[in-house]
């Protein structure tokens, strides 16, 4: 699929400051000169088409009192893809992406308490017969990172 110049200024526009409003989409779509449903329709068929792998916000879940952990996984390749499957039926899996490494599978876990991430890596250890190796956040760095399309 292509994506044409509106598509690109959706993309550029909406990776800052999308409205917090009863109806965001509506007010996004008059800022960018199209119609609500026409934005939504776009954001849609990008996420469809693999241009983009995801709409929505970056919760910092510390600062709501949970947590998020980095971890990762040594998966022999050929269970790579049923693994991938388990690993991403845990609602607390945030992503996964594999890596050419030792530890070949990395994903972030995101829960509503910092036990949780515990507790999760356990029962994805027993859901997979794997070890689940963290690795925490010791210090926290922003980066304002922005994709022009």
């Amino acid at each position: 699929m292509q994506i044409d110049d509106t598509d690109r200024q959706i993309i550029n526009a909406l990776q800052t400051g999308f409205p917090i409003a009863p109806r965001p989409f509506a007010l996004a779509a008059e800022r960018l000169g199209l119609a609500e449903g026409d934005l939504i329709a776009r954001l849609a068929r990008m996420k469809d088409a693999g241009i983009i792998t995801r709409f929505g916000p970056f919760l910092d879940a510390a600062a709501m009192g949970g947590a998020f952990c980095l971890c990762a996984m040594e998966v022999p390749p050929a269970q790579f893809e049923a693994m991938t499957r388990t690993v991403n039926s845990f609602d607390e899996v945030a992503h996964n992406y594999a890596r050419d490494h030792r530890l070949n599978m990395w994903f972030v876990l995101a829960t509503e308490t910092p036990a949780g991430i515990t507790e999760t890596a356990a029962r994805i250890e027993a859901a997979t017969g794997l070890p689940v190796f963290q690795f925490p956040k010791l210090k926290e760095f922003f980066v304002g990172f922005r994709v022009a399309a």
